[in-house]
């Protein structure tokens, strides 16, 4: 593929983006705030797709962009390349996760229970248009419940593996510099499975909705169940210099687990990410669990989905169609003026002599 270099256009590039700007005006830290507190889900998306969480510089990126969300993004990335890397943290399991909502499609009955915790599930929705006649939306207080339920909860799948249900994988033994990386190194495949899970958990989530949902319709091998779903927070432990462990905090994750009828037990996909992005788990997991045995570039092959849902790589590609593609688009040309005047030549020569 051919470029040309344009040359006069600077100041027309520069008032572009001042135009830009204009339009969203400018913002403070009064203004991150409000984002950060007025849309924790929209934060919640943008920090898992660029796997990097800090809430306030997803914010930031947010209020720089107009909430372009490919362009906040990607701005979010390329902050993150520029920082160093301080420690890995040590594995968290699930029953080490502090848990504000964990629901089961498959057993009504769970070990630990169903916590419906925060969602909009059974909501109507109802737009609130009152606001725009000066009423206050003010949602009603929560009840607090009789018998809290356990923060740290058990994991659906163990207890299944118990009952012979199904057969968990073996626990990777590699730590720290040793796990694969997928910022530091090329997606390969076949895959790498702490690559394919690190691309699901920083894919764009309407991009693997939209795959997800394909294999849902009947392009993957399976249906899925949702096995477990949970909102939670996770312990960041890391080891300080002088060899003391200690929490750096918590960060909000999502994981879904989806299971399926393969043969005599069940199969089981997986999915997680930063923040709280149900859809976007329980559609990772679906197609983790529909890629072994995918038809080659079905929906649900590995190759496929992992390429086809990074977002900053995607929206690049198409965004960079809008750059002068002048050489090309004249050897097309060229190319059918040609193709026509070769016709035009052959039918005189089959044309009778007089």
């Amino acid at each position: 593929m051919a470029y040309v270099a344009t040359r006069g256009g600077e100041r027309a590039i520069e008032q572009s983006e001042r135009l830009f700007r204009e339009a969203m005006g400018g913002f403070d830290k009064a203004r991150v705030t409000e984002i950060k507190q007025s849309l924790p889900y929209l934060i919640d998306r943008v920090m898992g797709e660029a796997s990097l969480y800090d809430e306030d510089l997803a914010a930031i990126a947010l209020a720089q962009t107009g909430g372009e969300l490919y362009e906040a993004v990607l701005l979010l990335r390329a902050w993150r390349t520029t920082q160093p890397r301080l420690q890995v943290a040590a594995p968290v399991e699930q029953e080490q996760l502090f848990t504000h909502r964990r629901i089961s499609a498959a057993f009504k009955d769970i070990p630990g229970g169903q916590v419906l915790g925060p969602t909009l599930d059974y909501a109507h929705r109802i737009l609130a248009t009152e606001v725009l006649q000066g009423a206050d939306y003010k949602p009603a207080p929560v009840d607090p419940a009789e018998a809290p339920s356990p923060a740290y909860q058990p994991s659906v799948s163990t207890w299944q593996a118990e009952n012979d249900l199904l057969d968990l994988p073996d626990p990777d033994g590699t730590e720290g510099n040793d796990i694969p990386d997928l910022t530091r190194e090329p997606l390969l495949f076949p895959s790498k499975r702490a690559h394919t899970l690190q691309s699901l958990a920083r894919a764009e989530t309407g991009g693997v909705l939209a795959l997800g949902y394909a294999a849902m319709r009947g392009y993957g091998q399976a249906h899925p169940t949702v096995n477990e779903l949970r909102l939670a927070e996770a312990e960041i432990e890391v080891t300080h210099p002088d060899g003391r462990s200690f929490s750096a905090g918590r960060v909000k994750v999502s994981q879904a687990e989806v299971v399926d009828k393969k043969g005599e037990k069940l199969g089981i996909g997986y999915a997680a990410t930063f923040g709280w992005n149900e859809v976007k788990c329980i559609a990772a997991a679906t197609l983790d669990l529909n890629s072994p045995g995918a038809d080659k570039g079905a929906p649900t092959e590995e190759e496929f989905f992992l390429y086809h849902t990074e977002g900053v790589e995607s929206s690049g590609f198409c965004i960079h169609f809008k750059l002068p593609h002048y050489v090309t688009f004249q050897s097309s040309l060229d190319a059918m003026r040609d193709a026509k005047a070769k016709k035009a030549a052959a039918n005189i020569a089959k044309e009778p002599a007089e």
